[in-house]
């Protein structure tokens, strides 16, 4: 009950000391809008047309796989850490050190299991392709077109 009342209060008086500076800041900075400040300053050249421009996906999938891979590579490091003083942990629990070692590996493949089935779904759907042929990538069923029907 007193971690719970503890994580609570941690948790509210965070989100209040965020909402609290934000109002603060919002109260005390001066507005006064130029169209100067509007301009384009130090960030390159100003747009032609808008600027709005979509992005292609695949700037964002290689994004997100390397994060994920890169996130997996700094999950390793306290796993060897935990693991490298196996005859420690022997000891500390009373068992011998092949278990605790067994325990590791098996722990180790797990999760470079799901990982590598993750790795070998975006590589089978052509994700990693950077040059993608729209046939290597959708699952979608083909759906009668009102032309189809006709005939």
């Amino acid at each position: 009950m007193g971690l719970l009342l503890s994580m609570t209060l941690f948790l509210v008086l965070g989100a209040l000391f965020v909402l609290v500076n934000l109002l603060a800041g919002s109260l005390i900075r001066p507005k006064m809008p130029t169209p100067e400040k509007g301009m384009t300053y130090e960030c390159g050249e100003t747009t032609i047309g808008s600027s709005w421009v979509q992005f292609d996906l695949r700037f964002y999938i290689v994004a997100l796989v390397f994060l994920v891979f890169d996130v997996e590579v700094a999950m390793l490091y306290p796993w060897a850490v935990a693991y490298g003083s196996a005859p420690e942990l022997a000891r500390q629990f009373g068992t011998d050190v092949f278990s605790i070692r067994a325990a590791a590996l098996v722990d180790l493949l797990v999760f470079v299991g799901v990982l590598l089935v993750g790795f070998a779904y975006l590589w089978r759907f052509g994700y990693l392709d950077w040059v993608r042929s729209a046939a290597t990538t959708s699952l979608k069923i083909s759906q009668p077109t009102k032309t189809d029907a006709r005939r």
